[in-house]
Parts: C-alpha cells; sequence; structure tokens
C-alpha cells in the first residue's frame, strides 16, 4: 500500500520539479500535477508527486493522524 506523505519543499528546481525534506531525507518530487509550490511551503506527495499543497496546519493534522494510527496499532514506521 502506498500512502500520500506530507513534506516540506526545500528547494525549486524548475517549473516541473522540486525537493522536498522527508523527515531528514531529501527527495526530488514532480511538481506537474499542482499550479505552483514554493519553498519552505508543505505539500502532500504520492509516488514522486506533489498531488496537493497543504497548510502548516493540515500537515500537522496528517502527522498527528499517523501518529495516532501508530498508537492505536502499536505499528511502527
Amino acid at each position: 500500500m502506498c500512502l500520500a506523505v506530507p513534506v516540506k519543499v526545500t528547494n525549486i528546481i524548475d517549473n516541473e520539479r522540486a525537493v522536498v525534506d522527508a523527515e531528514g531525507v531529501s527527495l526530488e518530487v514532480s511538481t506537474v500535477l499542482v499550479d505552483m509550490v514554493s519553498e519552505g511551503q508543505w505539500v502532500l506527495v504520492h509516488a514522486g508527486f506533489v498531488i496537493e499543497t497543504l497548510t502548516e496546519e493540515a500537515a500537522r493534522d496528517k502527522f498527528d493522524l499517523w501518529d495516532e494510527y501508530h498508537r492505536i496499532t502499536g505499528k511502527t514506521p
């Protein structure tokens, strides 16, 4: 199962690519599916593509939900 993950944009490469920080790991992702991203912005990434831009609050909510899932199931990432 693949999940969409909230990550923070750290660098804009060009109009179609950006670098994001995923828990300390830098990844290059495609931005072709969204209008515009900027450095410091939170985005939702699935299969290497930014599929949604997020507010910081929305990103935190997704992290909190993920943490709750791990707490309830006892599973770790």
